[in-house]
Order: C-alpha cells, then sequence, then structure tokens
C-alpha cells in the first residue's frame, strides 16, 4: 500500500521538492569512475558554501548520528575530560554517546525551553582546565530552542582553546552557522533536514585543530575514520559505497540553497519562524520556548494544553486533516507538541496547520 502525501510537519524527515525527487531517479552508475568524480566534487564544493568553511568536509553515507559519532571518534581517546553542554534530548543524546565509548563526560545541563548559558560554560572551563573538548546542540529540536553559539565558540575557543564539536542537524542549512566564522572545529549535520532530501546522509566538517586532535585519538573508528575518507576524496571517492540516489538528490538541493543565497534561505526561516510562532500564540497556545532572540526558526515547541488528550489531538490532526506533527521527547513527552518549519516549506503549509489546529482544538476541549 503507498503511503498518500500528508503536510509533514516534523522537524525531520521534512517533505522533499518535486524536483529533487526527479534528480534522485537518475541511473546508478560506478562510485568509482569519471560520472562519481564530478558528482563528489561539485557537491562537496557547494556543501563548503553552505557551512561556509575552508575546513576539509566529507560526504558519509548514515544518518546525522553517524556524523556525530563520527566528530567524536575522530578526535578523542577513552578517558578524556568532555564538557558536554545540554538543554534538550538530542544534547543528552550527544553525551550519552560520549558516556558509551569512555570519555570522561562533564555534563553542565540547563532547564528544557531554555538556552546554554555561555558564563556557565566559562566557569566550567576555569574550574577544570583538563577539560579537552566541549559538545553542544546548536539548535535543541526536542525544545525548539537555538542555544547562542556565536558566544559559546568565543569563551570555549577564543578564551580557552579548547576542541568544540558541534550537533548542527537541525541548524546548518537553515540559520545563520559561519563555521569559520565562528570558528568550529567539527559541525556534523544529516540530509534529512535542511537540505530538503531523504535521511542517508551526514556532512561534516574538520578543521586543523581537529586534524591535530586526530593525531592522539584512540576511540575505535573503522566505517567512521575520517582520515581514510581524506585519503579516499583526495582521488574524488569514499571509502564505502556511497548513497547515489541521495547524494543526486544532495546536488540538485545544493545548486537551490545557493542559487537562493543562504542570507535569503535564513530569511526565508526567520520569516516563517515567527509567522509560525505568532499563529501559534493567536490560537491562545504556549510556546515552551518564552525568549524569542533563542526561538528556534527550524522547528516551534508548543505546550499541550491542560486537560487535553494529547494523543487524540495528534491523531485527529493525522487523520482527518492530513496534518503529521511532532509529540515531545523524553521528559516532554505528553506535555508539548512539535511544528517542523524547515527546509522545503512555504507560508500555506505553516498557514494549513495552524488551521487545522483551530478546527481541532475545540474537538479536544480547549
Amino acid at each position: 500500500m503507498r503511503i498518500q502525501p500528508h503536510n509533514l510537519r516534523t522537524p525531520g524527515p521534512t517533505p522533499i521538492p518535486a524536483e529533487i525527487y526527479e534528480a534522485m531517479s537518475d541511473p546508478m552508475i560506478n562510485h568509482r569512475g569519471p560520472e562519481f568524480f564530478e558528482l563528489i566534487t561539485e557537491c562537496t564544493d557547494m556543501l563548503k558554501q553552505v557551512f561556509m568553511t575552508d575546513n576539509d568536509l566529507f560526504i558519509l553515507t548514515s544518518s546525522g548520528t553517524g556524523g556525530l559519532e563520527a566528530s567524536v571518534v575522530n578526535t578523542l581517546s577513552a578517558g578524556d575530560k568532555v564538557l558536554a553542554a545540554s538543554a534538550g534530548s538530542f544534547g543528552d543524546r550527544f553525551a550519552d554517546m560520549l558516556d558509551a565509548y569512555g570519555a570522561d563526560t562533564q555534563r553542565i545541563t540547563f532547564e528544557w525551553g531554555e538556552a546554554i548559558d555561555p558564563e556557565a560554560l566559562r566557569q566550567a572551563l576555569r574550574d577544570d582546565p583538563e577539560i579537552k573538548a566541549v559538545i553542544v546542540t546548536h539548535n535543541e529540536t526536542s525544545t525548539g530552542v537555538t542555544h547562542d553559539l556565536q558566544s559559546i565558540a568565543s569563551v570555549v575557543k577564543g578564551e580557552f582553546g579548547k576542541l568544540l564539536i558541534v550537533d548542527a542537524v537541525s541548524s546548518l542549512g537553515c540559520v545563520p552557522l559561519p563555521v569559520d566564522g565562528w570558528d568550529c572545529d567539527v559541525v556534523a549535520t544529516g540530509s534529512q533536514k535542511g537540505f530538503m532530501i531523504p535521511p542517508g546522509l551526514a556532512f561534516v566538517s574538520f578543521s586543523k585543530d581537529a586534524w591535530e586532535a586526530q593525531k592522539t585519538a584512540t576511540l575505535p573508528r573503522f566505517y567512521f575514520d575520517l582520515d581514510e575518507a581524506r585519503k579516499y576524496l583526495e582521488r574524488n571517492q569514499t571509502p564505502w559505497t556511497p548513497n547515489l540516489s541521495a547524494m543526486y538528490g544532495l546536488r540538485a538541493a545544493l545548486e537551490s540553497l545557493t542559487a537562493e543565497g543562504m542570507e535569503g534561505v535564513f530569511g526565508r526561516h526567520a520569516s516563517i519562524g515567527q509567522f509560525t510562532r505568532d499563529g501559534v500564540r493567536a490560537l491562545g497556545l504556549e510556546l515552551l520556548c518564552t525568549d524569542e532572540e533563542r526561538a528556534s526558526n527550524t522547528v516551534t515547541a508548543v505546550k499541550m494544553p491542560a486537560h487535553i488528550d494529547g494523543e487524540q489531538l495528534m491523531e485527529i490532526m493525522r487523520v482527518e486533516e492530513n496534518v503529521v506533527l511532532a509529540g515531545g521527547q523524553g521528559k516532554l513527552t505528553g506535555h508539548i507538541f512539535r511544528i517542523g518549519h524547515l527546509g522545503y516549506f512555504t507560508e500555506d503549509h505553516i498557514q494549513e496547520v495552524l488551521d487545522a489546529l483551530g478546527r481541532v482544538l475545540p474537538r479536544v476541549g480547549f
């Protein structure tokens, strides 16, 4: 049975434009042949424009989590002290990854729905000079908060010279993140968010300081060995079989993004983000993030009204209104729902969500 199209408003996977679907139907090619050389070169060059970096950049066949794992295993060793800043489910999961690899994880947590405080990171780094690296999630998808990465980087790199590893899965390509301008060492993201293609590719930028850390890193790696990836990229290849169809889509998506210009992309997301938040408040609903400056322009987290059956709300929206929303995660399960507005969307898509909520909310007791 084929799934019928719907207004998919999760923060990933996100809808795919028709022209990208069409590009992904191109025939298979030899990934050791000249056609692939051209494909990976074009994609890598355009990705560097989106990342705003001259650093090495790798395309991995994996989810965004694979990109994060590559970030960790290529720079750290078991027992390394790593400061893990978190204010949500994905920040916690990044820290859990460190634990799984035996890092000495120093967790610093903030209230879910609020932003990471750079001053708290400054104090933590002052208190423990042995910390080698800091990990941070730029945009916390579970709470709808975009952290002040520029200020965080100025503390971590500018003041203390520590390695900075960034989860940019739901931010890069949607909101400003000039990798070189902010001096971020390792930045990882995934294909199914702002890049408007299916899950299956991860992108990782790697700085000179990251390569210095790689020289002494001893965590086990094979599939995600970026030194091996670098050797293959020098001859326009990947070490392992790439997701060719996704890369065809990536090339088409990158052509669209670079033609629009990144400032235009950022402005479009900012406009729709504001439109979504204003529309939610007009319905009488409350946002989880009350700091307008830190509110995400890729996903909006909405408090579930008291005495409302959240599962019923989501089910009616999906079945009767053809609108698919995301629920809460972790300790926010049942307490919020989330509206994704990243990648491919228009104001009409969001208005459809708001209109449907206006019809459904009275039916579930709001």
